[in-house]
């Protein structure tokens, strides 16, 4: 599937402008792979900890082997939070210089249980290229491409369905909006559903459920509600690329908070542009399933191997491919390849 960004020029394999994603788009997934694989030998082991930690061991241990000089933008928190992938960990000794956001497994919860939507995630630009947000929610709306420009976070409810319905050439009522099922949630659930939208309410998840915006033909029409900052960076690399918005405000809860804005130049009346998020001019995304989910199927594990199944994506090289993997683990291991 190709999808074209406006005002990009045509690639060509001789035009150093695109250099970063035609070395590192395909690597990316290579990235996610390998921590998808890891993560899956714990899948329904009801182990969070051990999920993460072996998602990002084996992410780590990949970005490490590619031809960049990367700097971790969002990671796994703090570096007195996390031994490995933590925000400022220099990662590879080559020659893009790239900043680098990840969440090895996105959905820690939901893959310990072995519920569905766990994925692992990385998007990678040029230094500056992604916003070093804060670990804070953000409130979020998330749009498909041709509702994009035509909604604000600042309107209500009802004005955004309207919109996006008549950009969709659909009523509201055809609408289904993703919303994190939290109790802070409650008014917004109340408010869609009396607008006549449906509403899809998950645990875990917020990047894979904008992906599912983002691309057409999985009933997935926005996303609405407040989530992880982190996230929301990774999910603007994906929708650039795939020519959807996202829309963010970040939520400042205390004082404590509103001080580390200050300090990293963050306004909480403001609301962040996908552009804003993602203002990288050269980007590479990349997800792979751990459990299977709506856009993108899990790990599946047969004697001596697996097979995954990843979307990977270029902003500048307008490319978006599904690619479906067979892994042979064991040495010697042979498999009767199906589709």
């Amino acid at each position: 599937m190709n999808k074209s960004a406006p005002g990009q020029p045509t690639p060509s394999p001789h035009n150093d402008q695109f250099g970063l994603e035609h070395a590192l788009v395909l690597e990316t997934a290579r990235v996610t792979e390998a921590a998808a694989l890891a993560a899956s030998r714990l899948v329904g082991m009801g182990d969070k900890n051990g999920v993460d930690g072996a998602g990002t061991e084996a992410m780590r241990s990949v970005l490490n082997s590619l031809d960049i000089r990367g700097t971790v933008v969002i990671g796994e928190g703090e570096m007195d939070e996390a031994p490995m992938l933590y925000i400022g960990e220099k990662l590879g000794n080559g020659k893009y210089e790239v900043d680098i956001a990840v969440d090895p497994v996105e959905g820690t919860v939901v893959t310990a249980k072995g519920l569905p939507n766990g994925l692992a995630v990385i998007a990678i630009s040029e230094k500056g290229g992604l916003m070093h947000a804060p670990d804070c929610y953000m409130e979020k709306l998330v749009v498909p491409p041709p509702a994009a420009g035509r909604v604000n976070l600042d309107w209500p409810v009802e004005a955004n369905l309207a919109a996006i319905a008549q950009s969709l050439d659909r009523s509201v009522q055809d609408l289904l909006v993703v919303i994190l099922d939290r109790e802070r949630h409650t008014d917004l659930i109340r408010r869609v559903r009396t607008a006549g939208a449906r509403v899809k309410l998950i645990g875990d998840g917020d990047v894979v459920a904008s992906l599912a915006v983002g691309v057409r033909g999985t009933g997935v029409h926005a996303l609405m509600g407040s989530g992880g900052a982190p996230e929301g960076v990774l999910s603007a690399a994906a929708l650039k690329c795939l020519g959807a918005e996202i829309q963010g405000r970040f939520v400042a809860e205390d004082d404590a908070m509103r001080a580390r804005f200050a300090e990293m130049g963050v306004d909480e009346h403001r609301i962040y542009s996908t552009a804003d998020l993602a203002p990288g001019r050269q980007m590479a995304f990349s997800a792979t399933g751990i459990t299977d989910g709506e856009l993108l199927d899990g790990v599946r594990r047969f004697g001596g191997g697996a097979r995954t199944h990843t979307v990977v994506m270029g902003y500048a090289t307008r490319v978006v491919r599904f690619l479906d993997s067979v892994h042979l683990e064991g040495d010697g291991a042979r498999v009767v390849i199906r589709v």
